[in-house]
């Protein structure tokens, strides 16, 4: 059966899940650009902070950090502004900062799990509709139905619950590709705040000494 055929036999509910289904996929391709170019070789970065800060370049430091993408950058940037803080000043301060990333990386991925959840939810809403019509047909035209008839509601019942699950499956699986790209880079963040602390504070102790 066509596409076409399906959402026409499915009335305007279809339609709206297929609507809802298209904004989720832009959704999911705009977050899939976006994390692809948050995430960096954090080591390889970090170890290229680390040459420059030894040699006392606080200023190329942060200039590598303006000119690198993502998270990691950012959270390098902001333990070398603050670099004369307290060991626990600096580590909440590297939290906050984490957090605020977290939520610009989490940001609209509510829009793909609700519309994960409303799209079966609509093709149930139209799949009552589709049995409420072939029940007023079955009441209006008593023991002559015909059954062609009956089968228009039966279609709308079930190509509606077809279009709802074809576009909620994508919705779960997009949100938790999205979410395992999302972790990984939390995880280099996780890494490069306890790397960062450390070294920092390693050269902080050499030139008190």
């Amino acid at each position: 059966m066509a596409v076409l055929e399906l959402l026409s036999l499915g009335g305007p509910v279809s339609w709206i899940i297929v609507l809802g289904g298209a904004v989720a996929f832009g959704v999911f391709i705009e977050r899939s650009f976006s994390l692809h170019r948050a995430r960096i070789r954090y080591s390889d970065f970090l170890n290229g902070i680390f040459n420059v800060l030894s040699k006392g370049n606080i200023k190329e430091a942060l200039a590598l950090c303006d000119e690198t993408p993502g998270p990691v950058a950012y959270l390098v940037k902001v333990a070398i502004l603050y670099r004369e803080a307290d060991k626990e000043d600096l580590y909440r301060t590297l939290q906050d900062a984490a957090a605020a990333e977290i939520s610009r990386m989490e940001r609209r991925l509510v829009v793909i799990t609700t519309i994960a959840q409303l799209a079966p939810l609509l093709g149930l809403f139209g799949t009552i509709l589709g049995i409420l019509d072939g029940a007023l047909t079955l009441k209006a035209q008593g023991p002559l139905v015909q059954s062609a008839n009956l089968l228009d509601g039966l279609l709308l019942a079930l190509s509606t619950t077809a279009v709802g699950l074809a576009v909620a499956i994508p919705c779960y699986a997009a949100f938790n590709l999205l979410v395992i790209k999302i972790d990984r880079i939390v995880l280099d963040m996780e890494r490069t705040r306890y790397e960062m602390v450390a070294f920092l504070k390693g050269i902080r102790r050499r030139e008190e000494q």
